[in-house]
């Protein structure tokens, strides 16, 4: 059991973007979930099926992708200081 089996598309906020990497080629892109979520069908499926039907749209490549969700990069400022 991984987050993957856990997890479906509409349990994700609809700002979050999927990274998907290819296993062939290295290709490298992102899956908004704000469409998918619009979609009655796919909201519905588990992220691991996701990646089990995503394949590579470069040329001529077709292969499987491996997906990961990435944390969104917050900075903050400094807090706190000399006492």
């Amino acid at each position: 059991m991984s987050w993957a089996d856990n997890l479906q598309i509409r349990d994700l906020d609809p700002t979050d973007r999927l990274e998907m990497t290819c296993r062939r080629c290295g290709h490298l892109r992102y899956i908004e979930v704000a469409p998918l979520q619009a979609h009655r069908l796919h909201a519905q499926l588990y992220l691991f099926e996701l990646g089990q039907r995503a394949r590579c749209r470069s040329r001529g490549c077709n292969g499987t992708m491996r997906m990961a969700l990435p944390l969104p990069h917050k900075t903050t400022g400094f807090v706190g200081g000399i006492a």
